[in-house]
C-alpha cells in the first residue's frame, strides 16, 4: 500500500471527520483568499494581438489610444409623424449639457445629423481605458433615460462599446443562471437513476459544487499572474460540474461494486474504500492530470482569453481530483459504516425472529452481485457483434465518423463581432438603428505612424495622400477622414470610415489593399517611420490569423501530451498511439457536425440562433484541447478495467470484453452527466458559447457511445497482445492468448 492515492484514502477513511472539516476549511480558504485579493481583470493592453495590437501600442505611446465611446441617437418616435428637427435639437443640447457635467466623461462632440436628416447623433468619449468603460457607463445611461423622459415624442437611445459590453455581461449572467437551473436537476436525476439513493446522488453534486467554489477563489488569486479575460468563471462552471461529478461517479461506482459484489460483506467500510482507491482512485488521478495538462497547452496560444480558459480548467480539474482523494473517501467511510450498522441491526432482528419461530423475509438487492457490476443487456447486445466481427465493426464505425468529419473541409472561421451578438441585448437593437442612420460607423481603419517630431508635417501630408488614394481606389472606404497628432508630435493617427461590416469580404479586401499597397506606397516610404494599421477590421482579422499560426504548435503539444500520458499510465506505446488517433477522430467528427449545424441555416429554429455562416475563431481550439482532456476520462477508466483483468491472468481478448462490460454502465452515466452540462450551454444566446456547448455535447456523445464502446474494443480485439507493446510482463501474464472466440460474459 505504498500508492499515495491509497494512503490518502486510508487516512481519510480512518479520520473521516478530520477530512470533512479539512475540506470545508480548504474551500473556505480558497474562496476567502480570492475575495481578499480580488480578481485582476485583463486590461486593454492584454488583448493586443498582431499588427493591430502593435498599432494600438504605438497610439498609446502618443496618448492617441482608443477611448470608451458612447453614442446617443435622437429620432422620431413611431407614430408621431415626421422628424421634428427643432425638438430633436433641443433634446441633443440637453444630452450635451448633461453629459459634460459627468465626471466619467472626457469630452462631448457637437450633434451630427444623418444624411437623410432623420436623426441626430451625439458622441460622448469617456475617461479611462477602452475596456473599462462598461464599469462606469451606468451614469451615462441614466442621463440618457432622463432626456428620453423629457421628450416623449422622440426616441433617445444610447449605444457604444461600454453599453454593449455591459449588455453582453448581463445576458451571459442570465444565461448561466438558466443553465444551472437545467443542468443541476438533470444531473441529480441521472445520479438518482444510477445509484437509486438520494444520499449517493447528492454526494457527487455537492463535491462538484464545492470544487467549483474553491476553484473560483483560486482563479481570483491566479488572475494576478494570468489576468482574467471574463471567461474564467464560465469555464470553471462548464468543466467543474462535468469532471467533478464524473470523478466522484467513477469512485462511487467502484466502491459499491467492491462492497456489494467482490468483498461479499467480509471487509469493513475502510477496507472497501482502500480497494476503490487502489483502482478507480488511480484512474481518477491519471484522468485529472491528463485534463489539466491538456488544458495547460492553451497557454501556448499567447492570448489572454485562452490563458483565462486554461487557468480555470486546470484549477477546477485539480481541485476536483483532490476532493475525490480526500473528502470522498471520508464520506464513503461514514456512509459505509452507517450501512454496516443497518445490516447488523437487520441481521440481529432476523436472528431474533428466527429464534422466536417467526418466518424471516429476505430481500435480494437488484444492485448487488456481479450481474449488476456488469454492463447489462444493452451492453451485451452492443458488444456481441463487436466480439464476433471486430474488423467490420471498426470499419463501419470509422467510416461513419469520417463522414461526419467531412464538413470540416468547408469550415469558415471568423472572429465573432458585434454583428453576431444576440439581439436579445437591448443595446444591440439600438446599434442596428444607429447603423441604419449612420452606415459609415460600421467599422474603421486606423493608420498609426511613429516618427521624429521634425517629421510631423511630412507624416501628416503622407497620411492625407493615403486617405485621398484610399477613397478613390477602395469602394469600402468613405466619409470624412480624420488626422490627429500627439502632443509631442511624434505620433500621428489617421482614421478612415469603412462602410462594411468587419467580417465582410469587402472589409477584408480593403484591409489587405491598405496594408499591402497603399501604406507602403505613401507613409510607409518615409525614412525612419514606424507604421502599423489597426481598427475594427484589423482587430477582427488579426485575431483569427494569430490563432491559425499558433494552432500547429498547440495541437502538436496536445498530441504529444496525450501520447505520453497514455504511455505513462499503461506502459504501452501502442495504446498511446491508439489514444491519439481516436481522440483526433472524435474531435474532427464533432467539429464536422458543428460546421454542418452552425454554418448552415437549417437548424436555426431548432437551436434558436441566427447563422453567421461561420464558426467562432476560439471554438475549434477550445474543442480540441478540452475534448482531448475529457476523453482521457473514459479512455483511462475503460483501459484501466481491461488492464486490471489482464493483470489477473485473463487473456487479452476476454479482458477487453470483460473490461468493457464492467465499465460501460459508469461510462454511460458519466457521459449523460457531461452531455447534460454541455448541452445546457448550447441554450445560451451568445453564439460562440452556444457553439462551444453544442460541440462538446456532440463530442462526448461520440466519444462515449461510438469511440469507447465500438471503435476502441474492436481495435483492441484486432491488436490482441500487441496492445501491451513493449510491456513484456503484461504480454506474459496469464499465459498465451486464446484464439477461439470467447462469449461476452455480461449480465
Amino acid at each position: 500500500m505504498t500508492n499515495p492515492t491509497v494512503r490518502m484514502a486510508r487516512y481519510s477513511a480512518r479520520h473521516p471527520w478530520r477530512a470533512l472539516i479539512g475540506w470545508i476549511l480548504f474551500v473556505a480558504l480558497c474562496l476567502g483568499a480570492g475575495l481578499a485579493l480580488g480578481a485582476n481583470p485583463a486590461t486593454t493592453e492584454d488583448f493586443r494581438i498582431g499588427e493591430a495590437g502593435r498599432a494600438e501600442a504605438l497610439a498609446a505611446q502618443g496618448g492617441l489610444q482608443q477611448k470608451p465611446l458612447e453614442r446617443i441617437i435622437v429620432q422620431a418616435a413611431p407614430g408621431t409623424g415626421a422628424f421634428d428637427r427643432a425638438e430633436a435639437d433641443a433634446a441633443a443640447r440637453d444630452v450635451v449639457a448633461r453629459m459634460r457635467q459627468l465626471p466619467e466623461v472626457l469630452s462631448v462632440a457637437e450633434p451630427v445629423a444623418d444624411a437623410r436628416r432623420t436623426a441626430l447623433r451625439v458622441d460622448v468619449t469617456m475617461r479611462g481605458a477602452e475596456f473599462e468603460g462598461k464599469q462606469h457607463v451606468d451614469a451615462l445611461l441614466a442621463q440618457t433615460a432622463e432626456v428620453q423622459a423629457a421628450h416623449p415624442r422622440l426616441v433617445v437611445e444610447e449605444v457604444g462599446s461600454p453599453s454593449i459590453g455591459k449588455g453582453v455581461d448581463k445576458l451571459r449572467g442570465d444565461d448561466l443562471a438558466r443553465t444551472e437551473v437545467i443542468a443541476l436537476p438533470v444531473t441529480l436525476i441521472t445520479l438518482l437513476i444510477v445509484f437509486g439513493s438520494v444520499v449517493m446522488a447528492v454526494v457527487p453534486l455537492l463535491l462538484a459544487l464545492s470544487s467549483i467554489v474553491a476553484a473560483v477563489g483560486l482563479s481570483m488569486v491566479a488572475s494576478h499572474v494570468f489576468p482574467d479575460a471574463g471567461v474564467g468563471t464560465n469555464v470553471i462552471l462548464l468543466i467543474g460540474l462535468a469532471v467533478g461529478v464524473d470523478y466522484t461517479l467513477f469512485y462511487l461506482k467502484r466502491e459499491r461494486e467492491e462492497r456489494a459484489g467482490a468483498v461479499g460483506g467480509r471487509l469493513d467500510a475502510q477496507a472497501v474504500v482502500e480497494l476503490a482507491a487502489a483502482t478507480s482512485g488511480r484512474a481518477v488521478v491519471v484522468s485529472g492530470l491528463a485534463v489539466a495538462v491538456s488544458s495547460a497547452t492553451l497557454y501556448l496560444a499567447d492570448d489572454v482569453i485562452f490563458s483565462s480558459i486554461a487557468t480555470g480548467a486546470v484549477l477546477v480539474t485539480l481541485v476536483a481530483v483532490l476532493s475525490s482523494l480526500t473528502v470522498l473517501p471520508a464520506l464513503l467511510a461514514l456512509l459505509g459504516a452507517r450501512a454496516e450498522r443497518r445490516r447488523v441491526r437487520k441481521e440481529a432482528k432476523a436472528a431474533a425472529r428466527a429464534a422466536a419461530g417467526r418466518p424471516v423475509r429476505r430481500r435480494v438487492s437488484r444492485r448487488s452481485g456481479p450481474a449488476r457490476a456488469g454492463g447489462g443487456r444493452i451492453t451485451a447486445a452492443i458488444l456481441r457483434p463487436v466480439a464476433r466481427h471486430p474488423a467490420v465493426t471498426l470499419a463501419v464505425s470509422c467510416l461513419a465518423l469520417v463522414a461526419l468529419a467531412l464538413p470540416v473541409l468547408n469550415i469558415t472561421i471568423t472572429e465573432m463581432s458585434r454583428e453576431t451578438h444576440s439581439r436579445a441585448i437591448p443595446a444591440m437593437r439600438v446599434y442596428d438603428r444607429l447603423l441604419t442612420a449612420y452606415p459609415e460607423l460600421r467599422s474603421m481603419h486606423q493608420v498609426v505612424v511613429r516618427a521624429d517630431a521634425e517629421q510631423a508635417g511630412e507624416v501628416a501630408g503622407a497620411l492625407r495622400e493615403l486617405a485621398d488614394r484610399a477613397a478613390a481606389e477602395d469602394p469600402a472606404i468613405g466619409g470624412e477622414p480624420v488626422v490627429r497628432t500627439s502632443a509631442d508630435r511624434r505620433t500621428t493617427l489617421l482614421e478612415m470610415p469603412v462602410h462594411r461590416s468587419v467580417n465582410s469580404p469587402e472589409a477584408r479586401i480593403s484591409l489587405e489593399r491598405l496594408r499591402g499597397g497603399l501604406v507602403p506606397a505613401t507613409v510607409g516610404a518615409l525614412p525612419g517611420a514606424e507604421v502599423a494599421v489597426t481598427g475594427e477590421v484589423a482587430r477582427y482579422a488579426d485575431y483569427p490569423a494569430h490563432q491559425k499560426r499558433k494552432l500547429p504548435l498547440i495541437v502538436g503539444a496536445l498530441l504529444l501530451v496525450t501520447f505520453l500520458m497514455t504511455v505513462w499510465a499503461f506502459r504501452s506505446v501502442v495504446l498511446g498511439l491508439v489514444g491519439v488517433v481516436l481522440n483526433l477522430l472524435s474531435a474532427f467528427a464533432s467539429l464536422g457536425v458543428l460546421v454542418l449545424v452552425f454554418q448552415n441555416e437549417w437548424a436555426e429554429g431548432l437551436l434558436d440562433f441566427t447563422s453567421t455562416g461561420s464558426i467562432g475563431s476560439r471554438v475549434p481550439l477550445f474543442l480540441f484541447v478540452i475534448l482531448f482532456g475529457l476523453s482521457m476520462d473514459y479512455q483511462v477508466f475503460v483501459i484501466s478495467r481491461i488492464r486490471e483483468a489482464r493483470l489477473q491472468g485473463t487473456p487479452t481478448r476476454q479482458a477487453v470484453l470483460d473490461g468493457l462490460s464492467s465499465s460501460a454502465g459508469v461510462v454511460t452515466s458519466a457521459a449523460v452527466v457531461m452531455v447534460t452540462v454541455f448541452a445546457s450551454f448550447a441554450a445560451l444566446h451568445l453564439i460562440e458559447m452556444k457553439q462551444i456547448g453544442f460541440s462538446l455535447a456532440v463530442a462526448v456523445l461520440l466519444d462515449a457511445f461510438v469511440i469507447r464502446i465500438l471503435v476502441l474494443p474492436s481495435l483492441m480485439l484486432l491488436l490482441g497482445e500487441a496492445n501491451w507493446w513493449p510491456s513484456r510482463g503484461m504480454r506474459r501474464t496469464g499465459g498465451p492468448e486464446r484464439t477461439e472466440r470467447q462469449p461476452v460474459s455480461v449480465g
